[in-house]
């Protein structure tokens, strides 16, 4: 019997041996190399921000010219370029307060930029008096421009960067209070979801190697989602977040939040 149990011993560390040897000779499972990946999202990123300082140049030299409706024209469509840009806008945590506060988000005193225009133009209805607001979000968009030439993007910032838009939206863009003024919200809605489907896009060849079930479940939620927003949408644009019923809202509501749950899984692409 000890005779028997020392040969049992003796085969299983042989079996042992043989197992650890297959997989020793079992090649590592080859991880994905996002390099073209980030440098791609890094062009799109950059050219968004590109054009919003183009965009931005017409809109504060509409109202320090006196032109109301021609910069509340442009209020709207020009914010779309930073909001599709925001995982590397708001890396700058310094700036993107001064470009893109709310009022009550920053001290009285301190608050400026978009959002403080949009107040004058949509609201008092006037640009006097917001000639220096103008003035100072131009030098501030181009010290952005500036400073994205330094961000280091990488696959993480790009999965955690597309979660946080679609959160934007619902905490913000869906309730009706990031454009309180020209109750714009929906382009920029529209510009979040823009933003996270770019990245959704450029890591889906390698999120459909990891799971192919969840790249075609979050393929058909922003589907979902483009689908209630084209039904609001109106000539170049979209109407305005008052005429929304409450049912359109919680349509939308349930409709980023059914996209935000499998899109939050996406950092399963960088493990490998």
């Amino acid at each position: 019997m000890k005779q028997a149990l020392l040969m049992t011993g003796a085969l299983a560390v042989v079996l042992a041996g043989c197992s650890e040897a297959k997989q020793a000779e079992k090649p590592a499972p080859k991880k994905e190399n996002f390099d073209q990946v980030v440098t791609d999202y890094r062009t799109y990123a950059i050219n968004e921000i590109d054009t919003f300082v183009r965009e931005t140049e017409k809109f504060t030299d509409a109202v320090q010219a006196g032109k109301l409706e021609e910069a509340k024209a442009l209020y709207a469509p020009t914010r779309m370029y930073y909001e599709r840009a925001e995982p590397i806008a708001e890396v700058f945590g310094d700036l993107d307060p001064k470009i893109d506060a709310r009022a009550g988000d920053v001290k009285a005193s301190e608050w400026g930029g978009y959002h403080r225009i949009e107040q004058g133009l949509f609201e008092k209805g006037t640009t006097k008096g917001y000639e220096a607001y103008a003035k100072q979000l131009m030098k501030d968009v181009h010290l952005l421009r500036a400073k994205v030439e330094t961000v280091e993007v990488t696959p993480e910032l790009l999965v955690t960067g597309a979660t946080d838009l679609l959160n934007e939206v619902s905490t913000s863009k869906v309730t009706g209070e990031e454009d309180r003024y020209s109750h714009t919200d929906l382009y920029d809605f529209a510009a979040n979801v823009e933003g996270a489907e770019k990245i959704y896009d450029l890591l889906n060849p390698a999120l459909k190697k990891q799971d192919a079930a969840l790249s075609k479940e979050i393929a058909a939620r922003f589907k979902d989602v483009h689908a209630l927003l084209d039904a609001k949408k109106q000539g170049d644009g979209y109407v305005l977040y008052t005429s929304l019923s409450k049912q359109d809202v919680k349509q939308m509501s349930v409709a980023i939040n059914e996209l935000a749950e499998p899109l939050s899984k996406m950092g399963i692409v960088l493990e490998g």
